[in-house]
Formats: C-alpha cells, sequence, structure tokens
C-alpha cells in the first residue's frame, strides 16, 4: 500500500475530459491508498466542469475530496498553490488534469519523501524518453528542449525538465518555500524548485512515463515567452 498523500489537479475547461480522469484516479487510491485526499481547483471554468467534479466526488467512498473555485480565472500556478495550501497530509503531490503522467507513477514520487529521503521530488521526461509513449511534435519537442535549456542556464538549477506537470512536496519543509512563491502563469514550476533549492531542500528529478495529450492549455510560443518573463521576474526578486 502507498502512504496517505494529498492529491491535486488543477483544472480549467477541463469538462470533456475531467471526469475520466478522476474515475482512474479515485480508483488508483481506494486501491492502493485508501487514507488519501483528493483536491480539484477550479480555475475559473467556463464550461462546467465543477459539476462533472461534484458528479465524480459523488462516487469517491471513502476517499475524503474537496473542490476549490477560483472566479475569475487566476492561472495554474494560483491553483496549485491553493490546492497545496488546502493539503492536510503531510505530503502533497499535483498532477496535470489530463493524466499525461499516469497516476500510477504516483509511487515514485511518494515514497523516498515518505522515506525520509527527499522533500521534493518531481517527474522528468528528459531523464528517459524511453519512458514517452505518446510524444509532442518534433517541434514542440525540439521547443521544449530550448526551453529547459534556457531555464538552467538563467536560473543555475541542474535539472532537465522542470515543466512536468507531476511534483511531490512534503510539506512540513515546503510550506516556508510555497509561502515565497509568487508566479500565476505557467513559470510556477520553475520558481517553485528554484525557491526549494535555495531554501536548501532535499530533491531529486526522477523519470516517469508520459503521454502527450491534444487539448493543452499551453500555447508553445507565446506561454514559453511568458514562461522566460517570469523566471526574469523571479531572479530579479530575488
Amino acid at each position: 500500500m502507498l502512504p496517505a498523500f494529498s492529491l491535486i489537479i488543477p483544472a480549467y475547461n477541463e469538462a470533456q475530459r475531467i471526469g475520466d480522469t478522476l474515475v482512474q484516479t479515485l480508483s488508483y487510491l481506494r486501491a492502493t491508498s485508501p487514507g488519501s485526499e483528493l483536491i480539484v481547483v477550479d480555475d475559473g471554468s467556463s464550461d462546467g466542469t465543477a459539476d462533472v467534479v461534484r458528479d465524480a466526488f459523488a462516487t469517491a467512498g471513502a476517499i475524503k475530496c474537496r473542490l476549490i473555485q477560483h472566479s475569475p480565472n487566476r492561472g495554474k500556478g494560483a491553483a496549485v498553490r491553493d490546492g497545496l495550501r488546502a493539503a492536510t497530509l503531510p505530503i502533497a503531490l499535483f498532477s496535470d488534469a489530463d493524466l499525461s503522467t499516469p497516476i500510477e507513477e504516483a509511487s515514485k514520487l511518494v515514497e523516498p519523501i515518505h522515506a525520509g529521503q527527499l522533500d521534493v521530488a518531481f517527474g522528468s521526461r528528459a531523464l528517459d524518453r524511453r519512458l514517452i509513449g505518446t510524444r509532442q511534435s518534433w517541434g514542440r519537442e525540439q521547443g521544449g528542449r530550448v526551453f529547459n535549456l534556457l531555464v538552467r542556464v538563467s536560473t543555475g538549477l541542474p535539472f532537465w525538465d522542470t515543466q512536468c506537470g507531476f511534483k511531490a512536496f512534503r510539506l512540513e519543509t515546503f510550506r516556508p518555500v510555497l509561502a515565497k512563491a509568487h508566479s500565476d502563469g505557467f513559470g510556477f514550476d520553475v520558481e517553485l524548485l528554484y525557491l526549494a533549492r535555495h531554501a536548501g531542500l532535499r530533491m531529486r528529478e526522477i523519470p516517469v512515463r508520459w503521454n502527450h495529450h491534444e487539448g493543452s492549455k499551453v500555447h508553445f510560443v507565446h506561454d514559453s515567452l511568458h514562461m522566460l518573463q517570469e523566471v526574469i521576474a523571479m531572479r530579479m526578486r530575488r
């Protein structure tokens, strides 16, 4: 059995797929970690996402569930931060709503934190690309590599994939870091890792399975430029 943990899923206009995601997630938690809790943060959706979430939660059984709603949309970073703040268990993990990283990979991140080895464990697509099933287009994949290289150069972070939406934290040590985070947009991943590293937390990048799903909310060129702006702003704050 997997130690109990808080699972946070940020969602923005995910009515078409959040139902299937929650069915899979709740089934996994009931079978492997029934003491866990599931928190969905609906970030100002306009498509009925919250209603789909409530319907799924009605089938949760013993799994503790909570829906947090933003109005208006504030950004993925704000949604993840609010979910982490609301977590009541010692370990919290956030996952993208499309389950690009299958929820079954949670043990790779939760177990080393539970064992006292790490404070932050985060999934990586770059360390073992054999674990990638459905790939992005060649252009997006190469662009992602360039973005991560720019992040490494501008922040000094030694990691090869900061953007995989699958990260776990020991909240006792991570909450002071969370209190210093400001980024509401897609640059929040870099900020959390940057602040955690400078706080001296024990961190590890862990290879996970991953599949590209159509319908991503990331507009590659526009959002990559905005993420780099957020990274620069973060360095200036430091």
